[in-house]
């Protein structure tokens, strides 16, 4: 029986993959645990598909190496690892060393405080630069409200095999865990790890794909842009008919030219309508989109039954 498997994404990290393993290993060994690791390479473009095959060879049969056929993303790669992890307890972590593996500790610590289904790694401090590090907070408070769950998660984290094969059956293109993973758990844990700097090359991670990201999660897990259709159509063929209201009050008792007060209440009227109409459209469509999501509409913790 396999304790822990180690599901780390990979992309262009060919100098710090051997060490992430030795120091990994050599943790595991300490607090004698049994342990695998899945690596997933997501289309790296140096030689880190080589030093992968390297560490296979080490330990074959505690090793599984996964290749995409292009860069799919760091949520994607997860997902694939997840999909092939064995062991009653699987942790994610980052290919860089940022996270560092002795922090492992911490996290399993935390889990057996009150045997909870998930445990975030969490750090008082990261060590990107200042631009790097506010632009990963806008998208965690925003993708946060959007999605009403806490913004404090990272890809750091450990999670009970049993909630990790309820994930399985969403297979969007676009994926993301953490979203997925509080749809089947309340047991949610944080514990405090340490976050180093990056001492090779730079991150994956650009503001492009930061942004892009909070923009496929808005359109993926929410109904934000829906809402926002429903309730601006709303609002705008309200406010279009007090002006209505207005021009033909104006027309009743200041006598404005003849046809002018006619042409703009048709098309205020007229525009009104549409977006009255777009609106009702809309929450039809938010709906659907709530519907065919396959999000559960309740999660059983515990049953007793005779």
């Amino acid at each position: 029986m396999i304790e822990y498997s180690i599901v780390i994404p990979v992309f262009n990290s060919e100098f710090t993959l051997r060490k992430l393993y030795d120091r990994t290993m050599e943790f595991f060994k300490s607090i004698d645990k049994t342990v695998e690791f899945i690596f997933v390479d997501d289309g790296s473009m140096d030689n880190s598909w080589e030093v992968l095959k390297s560490i296979k060879a080490l330990n074959p049969k505690r090793v599984a190496i996964i290749r995409f056929i292009k860069n799919y993303g760091q949520q994607n790669a997860t997902f694939c690892g997840l999909e092939h992890a064995k062991g009653k307890f699987i942790i994610t972590i980052d290919d860089d060393l940022q996270q560092p593996p002795e922090e492992i500790g911490k996290l399993i610590a935390r889990q057996k405080e009150d045997d909870s289904d998930l445990v975030y790694g969490i750090y008082k401090k990261k060590q990107h630069s200042i631009i790097r590090n506010l632009g990963s907070k806008i998208v965690r408070k925003t993708g946060g409200k959007l999605l009403d769950r806490p913004d404090t998660i990272s890809s750091f984290r450990l999670i009970k095999q049993a909630v990790v094969k309820k994930i399985f059956p969403h297979t969007h293109n676009i994926i993301f865990i953490d979203e997925l993973l509080w749809w089947y758990t309340g047991s949610v844990n944080y514990a405090w790890v340490d976050h180093q700097k990056r001492t090779v090359n730079k991150s994956g991670y650009t503001y492009g794909k930061l942004w892009r990201f909070l923009v496929e999660l808005i359109l993926s897990y929410t109904n934000f842009p829906l809402k926002f259709m429903v309730y601006g159509g709303l609002f705008s063929s309200i406010f279009f008919l007090f002006i209505v209201a207005y021009y033909i009050a104006a027309k009743i008792f200041y006598d404005v030219p003849l046809g002018y007060t006619s042409i703009i209440v048709g098309i205020m009227l007229s525009t009104s309508l549409i977006l009255f109409s777009l609106g009702i459209i809309g929450e039809y469509i938010s709906r659907l989109y709530q519907s065919q999501n396959n999000k559960p509409p309740y999660i059983i913790s515990e049953k007793d039954e005779d």
